[in-house]
């Protein structure tokens, strides 16, 4: 259930698809994630009217084929299994892109189960019916 942002500048949607294909298979071997739990946007931007900004922020030079993906998730997972999973995505935008790997940026960002809503208005992971009593409204 990770929701995932991928903002790239540059990018036609051939290479938006490779992109998130290369992020979903990255989630789906390194954290077990079902193939079809799958939640993206995929931004282009072609550097006129929108653009993306960066710097080589901590010496790790970038260029125009920059990358970055944005990924909200429940938290619990270990420093080893986030590492692998940057490893895994920088992996296999390069080898489906041709994108640099030092060009993609990765964050994570993590929430509890009562933070993800996939429609009607309810929190399918934290039903109210599950709330501990006394629980605040």
């Amino acid at each position: 259930m990770p929701f995932v942002r991928i903002d790239a500048l540059g990018t036609g949607p051939a290479r938006l698809d490779a992109l998130g294909q290369a992020v979903q298979d990255a989630l789906v071997e390194t954290l077990g994630v079902p193939p079809e739990d799958r939640f993206q946007v995929l931004t282009g931007h072609d550097g006129t009217t929108s653009t993306l900004r960066y710097g080589d922020h901590p010496g790790v030079r970038k260029d125009d084929a920059m990358v970055f993906v944005g990924i909200t998730m429940r938290s619990g997972r270990t420093p080893e299994q986030k590492r692998a999973l940057y490893r895994r995505i920088a992996e296999l935008v390069h080898e489906r892109t041709g994108t640099a790997p030092r060009n993609v940026v990765v964050t994570v960002t993590e929430n509890t189960s009562v933070d993800w809503s996939f429609g009607n208005g309810e929190a399918q992971y934290a039903p109210a019916d599950a709330e501990p009593a006394g629980a605040l409204p």
